[in-house]
């Protein structure tokens, strides 16, 4: 934490627009530079135009490579197409446009030249997808980088399933895009004035809530919402979900700055649209007591973040534990083998939970691009993810998006108080006495490590980690995969009967992640996270 994080931002705080935006055109990537190639994470490609990161030929590039993969792939629906509200978006919006028309793809964009959330993308597809047009299969292109600050940009590929692409593909996409730009002869093709079809994905967004969320139970209970769009892409669709189901919904700050001159500062003192996040929240947490239920999207609205007037901003482990037990208790056309999804770095408490409900559980590497299968099929009901991301079914038990859905699980939270009379906190503190975890801690942690260590932990195996003990506790198992798929985790994963650690390498800093819980406190936790760092240095030792 730093001094000012939670407090205003002030001028000096905020990114040059005009510099960004002009880099963007003007700066020429040298892709003999690491730093200045494209990279697909686990999440697309990001970057800032002023490091030479994310600029025009880094767009025109990445998306010949997707019309080529599309080709290749006999893809030949349309592409959905959708920006959100950093700086940056619009421009690569523009870029990756003229491309694609020039290569003759069928593009349908937003209807009313806004911004569009992930989860609204990936609906889109889906909707397409399914309404029999299977032989004619579109995909997507949504241009974000989520919560990341003001001065980066992000574009990522979701193909026809709607949901994240997985490795194969964006490796495919990344080689083909850097040999491309490093091609001194390449000039992208592209059109001046493109038209894409207008596709109004607000609107069908919003008409098939109802299929997946009691609205209706909502506005007769008239609890009080008020959603912060933190600047980002839900910011209309928050509107239109007010008027169009008549709920007690007020869009608190419906502000769209790509400055983001309104937002308090991270933990870090950067500006960083994180619902999940107490000092990026704080002007949302002043206002606790002014509604039933606060909630916060990102800039693209994947993620979301609740706040109830008793416990404030929920740690979103427990808000996941909340939905599962909630969902699997109220939605009766599920199927009764439908299971539990989540990433293997989420809350143990989901494990006892799902255990009661007498539900599988799907434990999978982290990554939402994971559960997209049983998403799509069913056989997985609800995934996800510790770090404020998730989606689940519609009511039928159809699937909904194969993206997180941060306006959904707000949503919910507001079901859940409408239904149950309690808030989703108030419904967590039951849970966790019933489960044990009362008095459970979770935090994650950073160690440092160099880029050997790093490349050395990605690979290592459970059969490395000598130790027999942690933390007082006999070790019940050493992972490197996932149980729920067999996926490599990227790291390893240790367990015990109460408490448990996951150690990742960083993909853009050097050092390692070390996720940790203990039922037996937060004095346990401290012994965990210690001797877990021991564990591990050991190990690559």
């Amino acid at each position: 934490m730093t001094d000012r994080s939670g407090t205003p931002a002030r001028p000096d705080d905020l990114v040059d627009l005009d510099a960004l935006i002009d880099a963007y055109y003007t700066r020429v990537p040298d892709v003999a530079r690491p730093e200045q190639r494209v990279v697909f994470g686990t999440s697309g490609h990001r970057g800032s135009s002023l490091d030479g990161a994310f600029n025009e030929k880094h767009i025109a590039a990445i998306t010949q490579a997707i019309v080529e993969h599309r080709t290749a792939e006999g893809i030949t629906g349309p592409l959905f197409i959708g920006p959100d509200t950093h700086a940056l978006s619009k421009p690569a919006l523009r870029t990756a446009l003229g491309v694609l028309a020039a290569h003759g793809v069928r593009v349908m964009a937003d209807a009313h030249d806004g911004f569009v959330p992930t989860p609204a993308l990936s609906h889109a597809i889906l909707r397409w997808n399914r309404d029999g047009q299977q032989a004619d299969r579109a995909d997507g292109i949504v241009i974000t980088p989520s919560h990341n600050p003001p001065r980066d940009g992000g574009f990522k590929y979701n193909p026809p399933h709607g949901g994240p692409a997985d490795s194969t593909t964006t490796s495919w996409i990344a080689q083909r895009a850097n040999e491309l730009l490093e091609d001194a002869s390449w000039v992208p093709r592209t059109v001046e004035n493109p038209s894409p079809e207008a596709y109004d994905f607000c609107e069908r967004y919003v008409e098939d809530l109802a299929d997946i969320v009691d609205v209706e139970a909502i506005r007769a209970s008239g609890v009080r919402i008020g959603a912060d769009p933190l600047g980002g892409a839900s910011v209309h669709y928050w509107a239109r979900i007010a008027e169009k189901y008549g709920l007690d919904l007020t869009v608190v700050n419906p502000v769209v700055d790509p400055a983001w001159s309104f937002m308090t500062l991270d933990w870090d003192g950067k500006i960083r649209m994180d619902p999940s996040s107490a000092p990026a929240m704080a002007s949302v947490l002043a206002r606790r007591h002014d509604y039933d239920l606060l909630t916060g999207n990102d800039a693209d609205a994947d993620r979301h973040g609740i706040v109830t007037p008793d416990a404030g901003l929920m740690n979103p482990n427990h808000y996941l534990a909340v939905c599962i037990h909630y969902l699997f208790s109220h939605r009766p056309q599920w199927s009764a083998s439908a299971a539990v999804g989540k990433t293997l770095v989420s809350s143990a408490v989901i494990d006892r939970i799902a255990a009661s409900l007498g539900r599988e559980l799907v434990e999978v590497p982290v990554g939402f691009k994971w559960f997209v299968p049983g998403l799509v099929d069913g056989s997985v009901a609800f995934g996800g993810e510790e770090s404020a991301g998730a989606s689940f079914v519609r009511k039928d038990g159809s699937v909904w998006t194969t993206d997180k859905d941060g306006i959904l699980l707000a949503l919910l939270a507001a079901e859940i108080t409408a239904v149950t009379g309690k808030t989703p906190s108030v419904y967590y503190a039951e849970l966790a006495a019933e489960h044990g975890a009362s008095g459970a801690a979770y935090a994650r942690i950073d160690a440092k490590a160099t880029k050997e260590q790093k490349a050395r932990l990605a690979r290592l195996t459970g059969d490395a980690i000598t130790a027999d003990t942690l933390a007082g506790e006999p070790i019940t198992a050493r992972l490197s995969e996932a149980p729920g798929n067999g996926a490599a985790i990227g790291g390893v994963k240790v367990t015990t009967e109460n408490a448990w650690f996951a150690a990742r390498p960083s993909g853009t800093e050097d050092v390692y992640k070390i996720y940790a819980e203990s039922f037996r406190g937060a004095e346990h936790l401290a012994q965990v996270q210690s001797e877990a760092q021991a564990i591990v240095d050991a190990a690559l030792s």
